[in-house]
């Protein structure tokens, strides 16, 4: 499990009103090189050949390792309260992409 940063009790974390509705994403292409990682958050239309770049973030190799890690304990507890999440194709790819940016 990631290690918070120090006095992270008394992190205010806030979301300004533009991001507050947050953005719908169903893709995300990732990308890599020695000193980061690039996650473009994509949304996928059905019927369309052209798929927008909604959101992108570059994270160093250390803080997508501790995503990795929140994510991972996050979805053990979801599925603890919910159950299991079921994927339609195990064998798929997580992404379309991957490699060195």
């Amino acid at each position: 499990m990631p290690i918070p940063p120090k006095d992270s009790n008394n992190l205010e974390i806030t979301v300004s009103p533009d991001v507050i509705e947050g953005v719908y994403s169903n893709f995300v292409a990732i990308s890599h090189s020695s000193a980061e990682f690039l996650l473009d958050f994509v949304r996928v239309l059905p019927g369309t050949n052209k798929a927008p770049v909604k959101a992108r973030i570059v994270m160093s190799p250390e803080h997508v390792k501790r995503l990795l890690l929140a994510l991972g304990a996050n979805v053990h507890k979801y599925e603890q309260v919910f159950g299991e999440i079921k994927l339609p194709n195990p064998g798929m790819p997580a992404t379309g992409m991957s490699g060195e940016a």
